[in-house]
């Protein structure tokens, strides 16, 4: 029987390249826990890794084991994508790229847009997509010969259900919808690879659906800084706009605010 999300700690096929490996690490922010994503062409021994993960040995083993691995890729700097960086590299010797200096290991060089990554049998084109945080990057995957799509892998950009938390530290709204509209506008034939929960069949439609909900938002916020007059506090514009979430998760949709609260003063809007 063919394996179905979520499959804590074995290794799961999406497409012919591109296989999965959830790590147990369920939380508010990880939903089901961190994709750890395994690029393999068909035929070829040696694969590429995006996202180690956290620092958890058993998980870093079982992803080491299914190599040898010649390449690492880090979506964002965020821990649960990263944490394992260096323990990984210690099992692996493979190289590890991102956009962040602190992650490079191995002669590994950070990563540019735009560039193309040709490693493993595997064709790999680096797509920047910053917002949820700065160095928010997305991998799309090709291989000679492959039926079906690209798979592109968006980390936190998009994820595989719910929608994404913006990070008030870097993040930047308008950052985040310029990189839906670059992930829409390449195609409906690519499929969604992301860093949280299941994979997706269009992006296309997804991106749009995450630019529309972020349309929406937007419109509440300044709707509710009408109706809420004066300076609101953020928790208070949570308070009135978010009435849809859970309350424990408000804390968190503070950041999401935050960010959306810049975006208007940045632009002037009221």
């Amino acid at each position: 029987m063919a394996l179905v999300h979520p499959a804590y700690a074995q290794l799961r096929e999406v497409t012919p390249t591109v296989s999965v490996m959830l790590q147990n690490n369920p939380g508010m922010m990880t939903l089901d826990g961190t994709n750890t994503w395994v690029l393999r062409a068909p035929g070829r021994a040696e694969c590429v890794v995006v996202d180690p993960g956290e620092d958890d040995e058993e998980h870093l083993a079982r992803i080491a084991a299914v190599g040898p691995v010649a390449l690492t890729l880090i979506t964002h700097r965020h821990f649960d994508h990263t944490g394992g960086v260096q323990r990984f590299f210690e099992l692996t010797g493979a190289p590890v790229r991102a956009v962040e200096s602190e992650f490079l290991r191995g002669g590994g060089e950070n990563l540019v847009d735009g560039e193309t990554i040709d490693v493993a049998g595997l064709t790999v084109s680096v797509i920047a997509t910053p917002g949820h945080t700065r160095d928010s990057m997305s991998f799309v995957v090709h291989a000679a010969g492959v039926e079906g799509g690209p798979a592109v892998l968006t980390g936190d950009t998009i994820l595989g259900r719910g929608t994404t938390v913006l990070d008030d530290t870097d993040g930047d709204l308008g950052d985040y919808m310029s990189s839906l509209r670059r992930l829409r506008d390449l195609g409906t034939d690519h499929r969604v690879m992301p860093g949280h929960g299941q994979e997706l069949p269009d992006l296309t439609s997804v991106a749009q659906q995450y630019l529309a909900h972020r349309e929406e938002r937007l419109d509440q916020v300044r709707t509710a800084l009408v109706e809420l007059g004066g300076t609101p506090t953020v928790r208070e514009v949570v308070e009135h706009v978010y009435t849809d979430v859970s309350r424990e998760l408000w804390p968190v949709a503070e950041k999401s605010v935050n960010v959306q609260l810049a975006y208007l003063r940045n632009t002037n809007q009221p």
